[in-house]
């Protein structure tokens, strides 16, 4: 028990990175429980979609009161995640522990390159409230797959994927993805939980940090620009994808 006191401040400082890039913190929580606690991959994805629940609560609670989620895009994009997310968590016991590492790295690193290469750029121009929703949809579905199936909320795919595709400033997208991960998580939780898949006490205990580091990400997010949120993200992604594949 003393031992996993640590995931306290653990899920405070995931949390703080998380909320500020608008991903959740997952991508971090999971290769920590992996390599630091020897999680089995569908405990640790299950464990820490409940960190990336609270994180995106309390995330959430913080962008609202800074006006910068866009519900008529958040809204129906987040129902969207719900029977990806389901999906998800029926195919993440499928999952050997060294698949699920090179798949998560190479999703990792993907991302990452994406982000570092492109972090400023917007190549759509004027792009129409009914093209949105049209391109957002699969997308959705994707990202409740992905957030269920590896325990990482989805922002990491979210967040481009309004920037670049949708045309969202990073920062309202950042805020709408952190509200859209609050369903996903939900939807994921639930379905791990019947499959026997959290480690309650130690979900708890990341939860207990990540209400804190969450509140300080949103704080953060107004004293960070676009471009270097952007740029975090991609390096945060390409270190964890690199030490996952180097196992």
């Amino acid at each position: 028990m003393v031992i996993e006191l640590i995931l306290i401040p653990i899920g405070f400082l995931v949390a703080i990175y998380g909320t500020l890039i608008g991903a959740g913190g997952g991508f971090l929580a999971v290769p920590t429980l992996l390599l630091l606690f020897g999680f089995p991959p569908q405990l640790a994805v299950g464990t820490s979609l409940v960190l990336v629940l609270f994180n995106g609560f309390s995330g959430g609670l913080a962008y609202a009161k800074q006006r910068k989620i866009d519900y008529s895009v958040g809204i129906p994009f987040s129902l969207l995640t719900v029977p990806g997310a389901v999906l998800g968590a029926i195919l993440s016991t499928l999952f050997e522990a060294r698949i699920f590492r090179i798949l998560f790295a190479i999703l990792l690193l993907l991302s990452s390159g994406f982000l570092i290469i492109r972090p400023a750029a917007r190549p759509t121009d004027g792009i129409t409230q009914k093209m949105r929703m049209i391109y957002g949809y699969p997308i959705s579905f994707a990202v409740g797959f992905i957030s269920s199936i590896f325990g990482i909320g989805g922002g990491i795919v979210h967040v481009p994927a309004m920037t670049y595709v949708l045309d969202m400033p990073i920062h309202t997208a950042t805020a709408t993805s952190h509200f859209i991960l609050i369903i996903s998580a939900f939807v994921g939780v639930l379905s791990h939980a019947y499959l026997g898949h959290i480690e309650y006490l130690d979900a708890v205990l990341l939860s207990v940090g990540a209400v804190g580091g969450a509140q300080i990400g949103a704080y953060l997010s107004n004293r960070v620009r676009a471009p270097m949120i952007a740029r975090l993200l991609g390096l945060g992604l390409a270190i964890v994808g690199l030490r996952l594949l180097i196992l």
